[in-house]
């Protein structure tokens, strides 16, 4: 590849990443609820009652417009339902399936083995419903943002703000601070009282933001608790192996001169 040619792509690829740069460095930080995350660190573990009121967040708000299409309906018992409890809240769902025997499809109950049904049947069904914007899927969100569970739990606690002065928001837009380019498609999904919890607890915006973002970060990575185990135990056997390597080394030299 020549000089001039090298110049060339290398000032094209500054300019395109350019605007994306400005538009993530005006976005402020995202914070931690005053409780933080009970997944975090190398002991840490999933919340599951937080984690059933974030499914139920999800189930209620997110999902009329969000899918989550990695995950499957039995994958709930994870959460702490019971099999019955799995198979009614798959059966809550329609499922299109088929052909049958006449070559037709058909509509079905859900049933555990299904995956989430999706809110649109194709991406253009949802950009047509949401004024061209195309709502994510959710199943990786925690895992593909910058800043995880605290960019997300910062977004969705970061509607109502007003703008600053020199900042103007076309009427299609909404501004959150936490978004890059503060301007945001999605309006604000939260509401305090949005979901009323079965145990009790006061469903606040922040409380609400804070369990869905516990589901996501499940769904997100399932098995995050079992690889933690996996390498603790992997931990304990080095440990226990070296200083077995470590006996046997002084056995077998103190019988040397």
């Amino acid at each position: 590849m020549s000089r001039h040619l090298f110049s060339v792509l290398t000032l094209v690829i500054g300019l395109a990443a350019a605007p994306a740069m400005a538009s993530e460095s005006n976005a402020t930080p995202p914070h931690e609820p005053p409780a933080g995350w009970p997944q975090e660190g190398p002991f840490g573990t999933y919340d599951r009652a937080a984690l059933q009121r974030g499914f139920q967040v999800y189930k209620q708000v997110c999902s009329a417009c969000h899918s989550l299409k990695l995950l499957s309906y039995r994958d709930l018992t994870a959460l702490g339902f019971s099999e019955p409890e799995v198979k009614a809240l798959a059966a809550e769902a329609t499922v299109h399936d088929g052909p049958n025997d006449n070559g037709e499809m058909f509509d079905r109950p859900g049933r555990p083995s299904d995956s989430f049904v999706k809110p649109f049947p194709n991406d253009q069904a949802a950009r047509a419903a949401n004024n061209g914007a195309l709502p994510p899927d959710l199943s990786l969100i925690i895992k593909a943002r910058k800043g995880h569970e605290s960019y997300v739990y910062s977004l969705l606690t970061g509607f109502g703000k007003t703008p600053p002065g020199d900042e103007i928001i076309p009427a299609s837009m909404n501004y959150n601070p936490y978004f890059p380019g503060h301007q945001i498609a999605m309006p604000a999904p939260l509401m305090d009282n949005a979901v009323t919890y079965a145990d009790g607890t006061s469903a606040t915006v922040e409380q609400e933001a804070r369990d869905v973002v516990q589901f996501l970060a499940w769904a997100s990575e399932p098995k995050l608790e079992d690889r933690k185990q996996t390498g603790l135990k992997v931990i304990l056997f080095l440990i226990a192996f070296a200083g077995i390597m470590y006996a046997v080394k002084r056995r077998v030299w103190s019988k040397l001169p």
